[in-house]
């Protein structure tokens, strides 16, 4: 297998790399790709150092895959020139997401859909992956009307110079403003930009890709998406009215035997996720269960993952080793 990340110096680039290398993924040949003012730094892959390329290099070198984590519209104007010469692309920006044509993958809900002919795979937004990792295994037994969300997000989900800016306002020294206002000590109502609808772009990727992985128009979504001063992990409060009713014990059943979850949902014990236990892990945590005791056939849940990890780094790779398993490569 010949690799390519492209977007192999930025924060998620680095971690697919890493997770590469933890998963023992069989690399041939690692083609480390960014763009023109990063070519011939150096990166670290499994113990041995190599050179980055710039992305034309890396079409011709022709990969079998190529990890795109480099930006929408790097994604626009480069993954169909990789596509064009063979390899498969699994694009981790939102470039490529809602296009009818190309597939939204979270690979334990719906990679069955991947063929051969899949030369461009989107993979999801963070926040919208771990919460329809919980979400698909309810809504298989007892139907999902509607979802509310409200997202309490990490500085990494901004890359590295969120995680800047949150740390130099710490220790009060001078660095380049990525939020509109303060982190530390804050939450800011805002990821990414304002629509017209007055939602913000993060808002809305979950609304539509979760109806488009789980492949059902009719589940309606409603989000607020939140950034709070924590390095790593995104947390989740969701509330989801099903069609059909349920049991908290029969939910804790089904959530503790689906791949991919850990529950932990022991409040008595003060044993519930946080962003500190599942930063570093690839699970998805769901705890706070219980009845919305205001409205029938309703559950809140609380759901936490590492999302450089599950929510962008390790599903893309997950993908690549699906493809590799049922050789659509």
């Amino acid at each position: 297998m010949k690799i390519a990340v492209v977007g192999a110096t930025g924060l998620v680039g680095s971690k697919m790399m890493e997770i590469l290398a933890e998963r023992n993924f069989p690399i041939t040949e690692l083609i480390p790709v960014a763009s023109e003012k990063s070519i011939g730094k150096e990166v670290s892959y499994n113990g041995k150092s190599y050179k980055v390329i710039g992305l034309q290099d890396a079409v011709n070198a022709k990969a079998d895959i190529a990890i795109f984590s480099a930006g929408g519209q790097t994604s626009l104007d480069w993954a169909p020139k990789f596509a064009a010469s063979g390899t498969t692309v699994i694009d981790n920006s939102s470039a490529w997401r809602m296009d009818a044509a190309k597939k939204l993958i979270v690979p334990e809900i719906n990679a069955h859909v991947l063929t051969k002919e899949d030369k461009i795979i989107a993979n999801p937004n963070c926040s919208t992956i771990q919460m329809v990792l919980v979400l698909n295994p309810l809504h298989k037994k007892y139907k999902i009307k509607r979802v509310v969300v409200s997202t309490y997000q990490s500085v990494s989900g901004t890359g590295a110079k969120g995680v800047a800016q949150l740390m130099a306002e710490r220790n009060d020294t001078a660095v380049d403003r990525v939020y509109a206002h303060p982190i530390d000590l804050n939450v800011l109502p805002q990821i990414d930009s304002f629509l017209e609808n007055g939602y913000t772009k993060e808002e809305m990727k979950m609304v539509n890709e979760t109806c488009k992985i789980m492949g059902d128009d009719t589940i309606k979504v409603t989000a607020t998406t939140v950034r709070v001063p924590v390095i790593g992990g995104h947390s989740e409060a969701v509330n989801v009215e099903f069609q059909n009713d349920f049991t908290l014990d029969e939910v804790r059943s089904i959530l503790k035997n689906s791949a991919g979850i850990i529950l932990e949902d022991e409040p008595l014990k003060s044993i519930y996720p946080m962003p500190i236990h599942a930063e570093g892990r690839d699970q998805v945590f769901v705890g706070r269960l219980r009845r919305d005791e205001s409205q029938a056939k309703t559950l809140n849940m609380w759901i936490v993952a590492d999302n450089l990890r599950k929510g962008a780094a390790t599903n893309a790779v997950q993908i690549a080793e699906y493809l590799l398993e049922h050789k659509l490569v």
